[in-house]
């Protein structure tokens, strides 16, 4: 998805008259009235700080192709990666430096330089330059109300640490505000009739929200270090020391980057193994982690864990490899034999995968995700709550998708039947709670079925939920 909703296109077109509104203030100080000297903007400050603003942000242009590539590109409503932000010190030494309507200058050259990874580019660009000087002229007003100086020297040092860190706190609430906003406005708007706060759910208010206001204050005192060495006798060549620790947690943050599309090509090449070996289910291990990640979302599971979540589901069936091939394409019914031989498909699974470590908890996900809430699952058959919880999500995910997709063997069921069908085992085969999790879930986003055999495929069209329930199916779900 690349475009944007109008809500949201109101919401940047707003940020970006706010942005151009605190900037006015500048035109005023361009040929300051007489007697008001002090109203003068430094301008060799102004231009060196967006200089070397833009030059921090300009390396992000061709970062890491490779990464690129390989990561899957983030959906609407997903959060700015952890290591966003690393040259903010940068911004708020020019609201600790500057009057605030030339504070907000500083960033918008680097932030409309910057790379953007999905159209429309020029909304997008709009959107993190004006973001970003409502921002720092957010911080710098906050700094001169709390009594800081405009040029903060260093014997006024430890006194500036309070208006510091109220400006970096400003800068946090307003950056949190407006990307919370933004989120509720393209992510969060069911089409429902009705207020506006009963019409967006909780849980994207609080993913909105969630940015933590602690490395923001790190970044305040790295900011005010800058401000007090670049109006030191040092001058501004020192404040550049300052940025030395930055640049090296952006190299740790590409290394993370780096890594963690290593691990995506793991797992790319495990699901492409099995879905050579089993062409019964092609496709069917993708669908898994995106309904997992369905349910984990409307949980309100945090970022990391709904991540955790999305692998186990991707990887549920990786145990595959480890059976028979003609086990696994065999046309007719299977014999007691063979269903035994499938059945340690979860075990297998979790052998193959333990050595893996960023998995984490998807790694039980993996071996439990056929057991029931009556205990009539396998491998061990756990009861209720003794299930881990991912793999609670999984089982679901998993029938569902095995329910709707139509293979060489058999049509797919419509998605109302098959949420039915859920429904009716939930408690017994499946945990309740997730179950209607997933019915929230297709609610709000709906479902394209899929054929998953060597067929020609059959386009079958999104289907969406309609008001009423569905009709129950009258035969015990296989997943598999």
């Amino acid at each position: 998805m690349t475009a944007i909703p109008s809500a949201a296109r109101v919401c940047i077109a707003a940020a970006v008259l706010c942005a151009a509104a605190a900037a006015v203030p500048v035109v005023a100080v361009l040929s300051p009235a007489p007697g008001a000297a002090d109203a003068a903007v430094p301008w060799t400050t102004v231009l060196l700080l967006t200089v070397l603003y833009a030059g921090c942000e300009l390396p992000a242009l061709p970062l890491l192709p490779a990464v690129r590539d390989a990561a899957p590109a983030r959906r609407p409503g997903d959060p700015v990666p952890a290591g966003a932000g690393t040259f903010f010190p940068v911004l708020l030494a020019a609201a600790f430096l500057l009057p605030p309507a030339a504070a907000v200058l500083v960033p918008v050259p680097g932030a409309l330089l910057g790379r953007v990874d999905r159209p429309p580019a020029g909304a997008r660009r709009a959107w993190r330059a004006a973001r970003s000087a409502l921002g720092t002229w957010a911080a710098a007003h906050t700094y001169l109300l709390l009594g800081g100086e405009r040029t903060p020297g260093a014997p006024d040092f430890p006194y500036a640490l309070v208006p510091a860190l109220g400006g970096a706190l400003a800068f946090w609430v307003l950056l949190t505000v407006l990307d919370g906003g933004i989120r509720v406005m393209a992510d969060g708007m069911p089409a429902a009739r009705g207020a506006l706060w009963r019409r967006v759910p909780l849980r994207t208010v609080r993913r909105g929200f969630s940015a933590s206001p602690v490395p923001y204050c790190v970044h305040g005192l790295v900011g005010l270090m800058m401000a007090v060495l670049w109006v030191s006798p040092y001058g501004p060549p020192a404040a550049l020391f300052v940025l030395l620790p930055m640049y090296i947690s952006c190299w740790i943050f590409a290394q993370y980057h780096r890594e963690r599309a290593a691990h995506q090509a793991t797992i790319r090449a495990l699901v492409q193994a099995v879905d050579i070996k089993d062409r019964y289910t092609r496709g069917h291990s993708e669908r898994v982690g995106r309904a997992s990640a369905l349910i984990a979302r409307e949980l309100g599971m945090e970022e990391e864990r709904l991540e955790v979540v999305r692998f186990a589901g991707i990887l549920h069936d990786v145990g595959k490899l480890g059976v028979p091939t003609r086990v696994l394409r065999k046309e007719g019914p299977l014999t007691p034999q063979e269903r035994r031989v499938i059945e340690l498909h979860p075990e297998y699974g979790h052998e193959m995968v333990r050595g893996i470590g960023f998995l984490g908890q998807a790694r039980a996900a993996i071996l439990h995700h056929h057991e029931r809430m009556d205990g009539s699952g396998y491998p061990y058959g756990l009861v209720g709550h003794q299930i881990p919880e991912y793999a609670r999500v999984v089982a679901v995910a998993d029938a569902f998708d095995a329910m709707t997709s139509t293979r060489s063997y058999r049509r797919a069921r419509p998605v109302p039947v098959a949420l039915a069908e859920l429904r009716r085992c939930a408690g017994t085969q499946f945990d309740p709670r997730m179950v209607r999790a997933l019915v929230r879930a297709l609610e709000r986003h709906g479902w394209q079925t899929s054929v998953t055999s060597d067929e020609t495929a059959v386009a079958l069209g999104p289907q969406r939920m309609p008001e009423g329930p569905g009709t129950g199916a009258s035969h015990q779900i296989r997943t598999g």
